[in-house]
This record gives structure tokens, C-alpha cells and sequence, in this order.
């Protein structure tokens, strides 16, 4: 571990602890093996939000993909009033909405779960289409402008860019309830064009599983890149989780987990993802080559990334090594976790069992002072102001 801390946005090590539902039907007990009871279903997915905000996770991830599923904003603004205090952490992928509605929609969310709603920010192809990583994230730049300006700016809006040429004399229709900003922007890539983005715009920059030299490499990176914009960023890690009482159940239970998987099918399942060749993922996929027994490094196995785009690897082994392996992020300066398991309900149970009440937590958008202090006299419902 380095001696120099990385510039970090809170120095406190309190930290978020988010979940994940499986919207897009990505739920097993047997990875690879689809399982009916569940599949990507309202209900399911609504379970699995419905449990992680009773076992008292700070955060939600809700994931977007062209495939069976839910639709992850839709879908949220149907849990929102169902959920007590958890925050849902939406996925959407830049380009699919007129960026005027697509800001209205969120501020409609947004009041609609007062203030619970971040976003994770996607610049992957837009279904049946394929486009440069140039093209994709310089759209990706303007949206994310152009719903910022929305949300800060009040009266007349102007935007002429590349891709969008907006006039419109008013933004009301599109102001959040989070007033300090909007909602939080979550963002994850490592290419070149992916980590400019998130340096110039996002809130909180999102790892997938790596060994620690190379996340604490990527952190000083995007640490340097933020501050010639003149900015600070939060750091996340997007992980899996396999915790059990023994370091030998939890060993068990990952080579459980694929027991049943055929390679071929896996690569299949892989495929779908329409970030499957991405730099993040190739990364991932280097390090599983190069590892003997699927563990890239101490309590890091990477047997998921044989059937999973995205995030590969899992976090493994007993309470204390589980809660270790965390701690030693959080000495890197990750203040984010967002965690899943197979199946997503046993597994958020076990983790909240274990380790969650040992971890000092704190919602991130709250830490920095985007939720009202108190109820407005003259609140915004639904983006229109009363």
C-alpha cells in the first residue's frame, strides 16, 4: 500500500454500501443455469430492492441491457415509494432519450423517491447500432451537460453542440428534488475517452475487480485527471461477494456456484452483454487467464467472469477476511462499494449478517449535501415547481 494517500473527496472512512438487482436476468444458483424462480421479473427484482433496504445497504444498483428484464428507470419509479430509506442507483445508457425528457424523467423519479436516486451513467452502443468510443462518449458529454444545465440553471436554456442543438425557455419542468446539483453521477470505464468523461463530469468512478496494484494505479490516474478540471471524485468498487462462516464454505460455495457451467454457454452468456469487448472487461479477463485457480489474487476469484460481462471476480472467504479485503480498499481511498452475490437474495442476506454491521456507513449524496435539510416551503413535485 502507498504511503500517500490518493486525493480523495471525504477523507472520513465511512463508505456506501450499495446492492444489486438483477434486472437484466442475471440472477443464478448455478451460474450459467437459468433458473425460473429467478428470472428477471418485477417481483423478483422488486424482492431483492425490497430486502437489501430491510437489511439497511445504502444503495441500490439497478442495471440496464438489451435483453429480457426490466427497463431500470421504470422500474424504479415503481420502487420508490415502496422502499424506507435506500437509495437506487439507475442505469442508463446516454443517447436512448431526447436529453430534454430524459431530464425530466429523472427529475420526475427523482421527487418521486424525494431525493433516494442516483444515476450510473452508460456509454455503451445503443441497441442495434455501433458506433467509436469517440462518438460514444463525446455524446455521452454533451447529455450528461446538458442534464446538469437543466437541473442548475433556472430560466431560458441554450445548447449547441455536436449532437444536440437546444433552445428552450424554461427549465422548470425538468428541476429534481435533489437541489444541490441533481442527482449523483456514477460512472465506470478505463479507456482513455471513458476516463476523461468521468474526470470532467461524474461524481464517483467505478472499478470492476482488479488486483490492488492496478485499482491503486487507476486511482491515482483518474485522481490527476479530475484535478486539471479542477475536481475531486469519489472512488467505488462494483464487486461480488461470497462470505460464509469458514474460508472453506465460502472457497466451497464459489466452486459451487460454477459447477454446472458449460464454457461454451458461458462465453455465450458473456457475449450478450453489450460491453462484453470493452477495456474494463478484457482487463478482467487478462487476469483470470494468467491465474492458475481463478484467484487473481488472495480472497479475489474471478470464476464469475467465465459466464458475466462486467464485473468478473468475487470477494472471498470468512467474515473477518471478507471485511479485511474491504478495509484494505477502503486504505486505497474507495469510499463505494456496490456488492452482489448468487443467488442475489441469499447472498445480500449473508453479507448484511456478517459484515454490513461492522462497516461505518453514510450515503454519499447525503455526505455531500444534495437531499433538501428540511422539506421546501414551496416544493418541486414531479419537476414542475408549485
Amino acid at each position: 500500500m502507498s504511503s500517500h494517500p490518493i486525493p480523495i473527496l471525504s477523507p472520513e472512512r465511512k463508505i456506501e454500501i450499495s446492492w444489486f438487482s438483477a434486472l437484466c436476468a442475471d440472477d443464478y444458483e448455478f451460474l450459467g443455469v437459468p433458473d425460473g424462480k429467478l428470472r428477471s421479473s418485477y417481483q423478483h427484482c422488486g424482492d431483492i430492492v425490497r430486502k437489501a433496504d430491510q437489511l439497511g445497504y445504502q444503495n441500490i444498483l439497478l442495471p440496464s441491457g438489451w435483453i429480457p428484464g426490466q427497463d431500470a428507470l421504470s422500474f424504479a419509479a415503481a420502487m420508490a415509494p415502496q422502499v424506507r430509506q435506500i437509495n437506487q442507483l439507475v442505469a442508463l445508457r446516454m443517447g436512448e432519450v431526447w436529453p430534454p425528457m430524459l431530464a425530466r424523467a429523472i427529475a420526475t423519479v427523482d421527487h418521486i423517491a424525494q431525493g433516494k436516486l442516483c444515476v450510473n451513467i452508460i456509454s455503451s452502443d445503443l441497441p442495434g447500432q455501433h458506433e467509436s468510443n469517440e462518438v460514444r462518449y463525446a455524446r455521452s458529454s454533451e447529455i450528461i451537460q446538458i442534464l446538469q444545465g437543466m437541473w442548475r440553471t433556472d430560466g431560458p436554456f441554450q445548447w449547441k453542440g455536436e449532437f444536440y442543438n437546444i433552445e428552450l425557455p424554461s427549465t422548470d419542468p425538468a428541476k429534481p428534488y435533489q437541489q444541490n446539483g441533481g442527482p449523483l453521477l456514477y460512472f465506470g470505464g478505463i479507456s482513455p475517452a471513458a476516463q476523461e468523461l468521468c474526470a470532467k463530469h461524474c461524481d464517483v468512478f467505478l472499478m470492476w475487480p482488479e488486483t490492488e496494484d492496478r485499482i491503486e494505479a487507476t486511482m491515482r490516474t483518474m485522481a490527476e485527471k479530475a484535478t486539471a478540471h479542477g475536481r475531486k471524485i469519489n472512488f467505488g468498487l462494483r464487486t461480488h461477494v461470497i462470505v460464509r462462516e469458514t474460508e472453506a464454505e465460502a472457497r466451497a460455495a464459489a466452486e459451487r456456484l460454477i459447477s454446472k457451467l458449460d464454457r461454451a454457454k458461458g462465453l455465450e452468456i458473456k457475449a450478450r452483454s453489450q460491453d462484453s469487448q470493452s477495456a474494463g472487461v478484457l482487463r478482467q479477463d487478462e487476469l483470470r487467464s494468467q491465474s492458475k485457480d481463478l484467484y487473481i489474487e488472495e480472497h479475489l476469484w474471478s470464476g464469475i467472469g467465465l459466464a458475466r460481462s462486467g464485473c468478473a471476480s468475487a470477494i472471498v472467504g470468512d467474515p473477518d477476511q471478507v471485511y479485511s479485503k474491504l478495509q484494505r480498499y477502503i486504505d486505497l481511498g474507495v469510499r463505494a462499494f456496490v456488492l452482489s452475490g448468487y443467488p442475489h437474495l441469499d447472498e445480500c442476506d449473508l453479507f448484511a449478517r456478517y459484515v454490513l454491521p461492522r462497516l461505518d456507513t453514510v450515503k454519499i449524496n447525503q455526505a455531500l449535501g444534495r437531499l433538501p435539510a428540511e422539506t421546501p416551503e414551496t416544493p418541486l413535485t414531479y419537476g414542475i415547481r408549485k
